[in-house]
């Protein structure tokens, strides 16, 4: 099997293990939402995970992302595993005493924490996020602990354990959420706080039977002058710098969001989720299964197959997105109705959420793209330039939702997300093809050519359909699942005899890993 098979087959599974994984968070949104529905109380929910993710993203996530697998890999690659387990132990003694110092911190500030960034809150929302921040704060030290547990996992090329992970994760915030709930009573939505916490703790346990089997061996030590170590502090120390800013363009998100109708922010929340959608089954899951082999041709000099991975990565990623992005303008109204449109959640908060949807999936391409390009960077172990380009972006978006939050509502702030997203794809891929001495530009722009003209005929033909059924079917529950449904279902059809038709080399890759996981279920 070759190496672009085996990646393809990791990103086939953890494909069907995140779309698993995104079903069962929407059963969760669309629970939290005919409980609560779109208010101050789930405005409170959503902003209570602020601190605890800035934690957690402080000290884990730009280790992870950037550091921690790319240097365990090429441990692995050149046959020194042994070393390569004292540096982990080294870091994950490390990070654990770190961040249960700033846990114990961040209990005792975190009224003030939530009166800085939600300062249009009424005093009884404000309460409620600190109550269920608090709550929260249990999680980052679990999650640092899974996370890790994962690195080290994805570095041998392992990845199930962790996308069953997320998996029961999802299912535990729904059974304990379901459990406590009382639409009466705000406070019963903590009932969702602690499923995350339990979640957590289950996405961690999962992973330790493949743990033991790659042979795990902890040392109690921390060897601040090991050179590993050192690397992975110093490639980490960007990305921490990145994530921390990454949360100033969050707060001052929240801080205006704050400002305006009650529940807005809860109409960004539910539109981002549905935006992330595509790019956490595809996007991600290409980012994850790719990074360990770019890091190891990285380390090995393989430049040339260095370069080939990231184009056909990067040229499938185009090619599912971009008519999810089309399909999911067209077909935003029907698809809102069917998760959220119950209960509490009327008509009115459809309409309220539809619109930021629509600015946030103008964006679903370049947001996927950036979840491949700064791994070339971290697998080529150069994290200064990435964070360097996102902050340059992240600036731009922060101007941008100044700018655009009077005239566009909370509109404003999605379509800035946008607009800092594809700043920030094109800086990544300006750099890197320089860095790079080229970056397969001209299969890449024929790609999105191709796809692009082959998503508008699709969205054209599909947005005919939803405007001729939906009189027919009406907008309730069940007419809305049929023309979400049917209109899927001809996007895919048109799209895919289309691409076919032009002989698109990625329709065949799509197709190979989509028969991969059909052959290996038969």
């Amino acid at each position: 099997m070759t190496t672009s098979q085996k990646v393809m087959k990791a990103a086939g599974f953890l494909m069907a293990a995140n779309l698993v994984s995104r079903i069962l968070g929407f059963v969760r949104e669309s629970l939290l939402a005919g409980l609560f529905g779109k208010t101050g109380a789930t405005d409170a929910y959503n902003t209570a995970f602020i601190l605890p993710d800035l934690l957690y993203w402080l000290l884990v996530g730009g280790v992870l992302s950037a550091a921690f697998i790319p240097v365990l890999s090429e441990y692995i690659a050149k046959g020194r595993e042994e070393e390569g387990w004292k540096v982990v132990s080294s870091v994950t003694n490390l990070v654990f005493l770190f961040l249960c110092v700033l846990v114990i911190i961040a209990l005792i500030f975190t009224p003030k924490f939530v009166a800085l960034q939600v300062p249009g809150f009424s005093p009884e929302n404000r309460d409620l996020a600190i109550y269920l921040t608090r709550i929260l704060l249990l999680q980052p030290v679990i999650l640092a602990m899974s996370g890790i547990t994962m690195g080290i996992l994805n570095s041998y090329k392992i990845f199930w354990p962790s996308a069953i992970g997320t998996v029961l994760y999802n299912a535990s915030v729904i059974f304990f959420g379901a459990l406590f709930a009382n639409s009466g009573d705000t406070r019963s939505i903590s009932g969702f706080a602690f499923g995350v916490v339990i979640g957590a703790a289950a996405n961690f346990l999962v992973q330790i039977p493949a743990l033991r089997r790659v042979g795990i061996r902890y040392y109690p030590v921390i060897d601040l002058k090991h050179p590993g170590v050192k690397k992975i502090m110093v490639l980490a120390l960007p990305m921490i710098i990145m994530y921390t800013l990454n949360q100033f363009q969050v707060i001052i998100n929240s801080n205006l969001g704050s400002a305006l109708v009650p529940g807005s922010l809860t109409a960004i929340w539910y539109s981002y989720r549905l935006f992330q959608l595509p790019v956490g089954i595809f996007a991600l899951a290409i980012g994850v299964a790719v990074f360990p082999t770019l890091s190891e041709q990285a380390a090995l000099k393989k430049f040339k197959k260095f370069l080939e991975t990231i184009s056909g990565a990067i040229r499938l990623i185009m090619f599912i997105t971009i008519p999810i992005s089309v399909g999911m303008i067209v077909l935003r109204f029907p698809l809102i109705r069917v998760l959220f449109e119950h209960g509490e959640f009327g008509p009115e908060d459809t309409a309220e959420t539809a619109v930021p949807l629509f600015y946030f999936a103008l964006g679903i391409t370049a947001q996927a793209i950036i979840q491949i390009l700064p791994r070339a960077f971290y697998a080529l172990q150069n994290t200064w330039m990435p964070v360097i380009l996102g902050v340059i972006a992240m600036g731009a978006s922060i101007i941008w939702m100044i700018v655009l939050v009077g005239p566009l509502a909370h509109g404003g702030l999605a379509l800035a997300v946008t607009l800092g997203a594809i700043i920030q794809m094109f800086l990544l891929f300006f750099v890197l093809r320089s860095k790079l001495g080229g970056i397969d530009g001209k299969r890449l722009t024929v790609t999105f050519g191709k796809t692009f003209i082959a998503s508008m005929l699709m969205g054209i033909i599909v947005m005919l359909w939803s405007d001729l059924l939906t009189p027919w079917a009406g907008v309730g529950k069940l007419g809305s699942l049929i023309v979400l449904c049917s209109g899927a279902f001809i996007g895919v059809v048109i799209f895919a005899l289309i691409t076919r038709i032009l002989r698109m080399e990625e329709y065949s890759m799509a197709m190979e890993m989509l028969g991969s996981k059909i052959r290996k279920k038969s």
